[in-house]
């Protein structure tokens, strides 16, 4: 890692002096920068006030612990991802952890190298866009929570792989999608079964989305594949 192209901030909530101490100069070592808190209520106010890529948060903690602290900040919309550190490594412990808004459990003792890697992990986890709920094109409009779909105002009836179907094209409108595309992101294929299974489902999706418009949103681009677009 780079310091400049990957650094996280972190906040390390530890009672333990010497495993704090520990814990910031090996992150910091590595391109980080590394916050820490002693207690619980110091983590929860640094948390709530600092910017931070990621909490590694100790489970027992003094004024308070460590799943009160995660739990308090879920309560209040923050969504940081957090490592949860404890001594306590059975199933029913890390079910806990993770139940009270924990990202991560990773029991003591524990490899540095292990805990950067989850580390690094939850943070591209965090860094990642958010998914759309919907999906517009023109007047084609797409919602994934209601699995509904509009074309001028009209709703449309589509079967569950015709969705998925169409809300692959339409999370990709303007680019090609190629047939390998979607076999294996519509049909979970990794291999063309040789059918004609795509051409028929996009026939049965044109003739729903484009039937009685002017303007057809669903096209072949010959010798590459589809596209939704305007």
């Amino acid at each position: 890692m780079t310091q400049a192209d990957n650094e996280m901030r972190l906040l390390i909530i530890e009672d333990d002096r010497e495993s704090a101490d520990y814990l910031v100069k090996a992150f910091r070592e590595v391109g980080h920068i590394a916050d820490h808190a002693a207690d619980g209520e110091e983590g929860l106010a640094l948390a709530e006030s600092g910017d931070y890529d990621v909490l590694v948060v100790d489970r027992m903690l003094p004024k308070r612990d460590g799943l009160s602290v995660i739990g308090a900040l879920r309560d209040k919309g923050n969504r940081t991802p957090a490592l949860i550190l404890s001594a306590l490594g059975q199933v029913d412990d890390r079910i806990k952890g993770l139940r009270a808004g924990g990202d991560d459990y990773l029991p003591k003792p524990y490899a540095f190298a292990e805990l950067l890697a989850r580390v690094e992990v939850l943070s591209r986890r965090q860094g990642g866009p958010a998914e759309e709920t919907s999906y517009k094109v023109g007047s084609l409009e797409l919602d994934r929570l209601s699995h509904r779909v509009m074309r001028g105002g009209e709703e449309l009836t589509l079967q569950p792989r015709e969705f998925r179907l169409l809300e692959y094209l339409m999370k990709h409108a303007g680019q090609v999608v190629t047939r390998t595309m979607l076999l294996e992101n519509v049909w979970d294929y990794h291999f063309d079964p040789q059918t004609n299974v795509i051409d028929v489902h996009i026939s049965r999706l044109r003739g729903k989305i484009d039937k009685g418009f002017d303007r057809p949103l669903l096209h072949t681009i010959r010798g590459a594949g589809y596209m939704i677009r305007e």
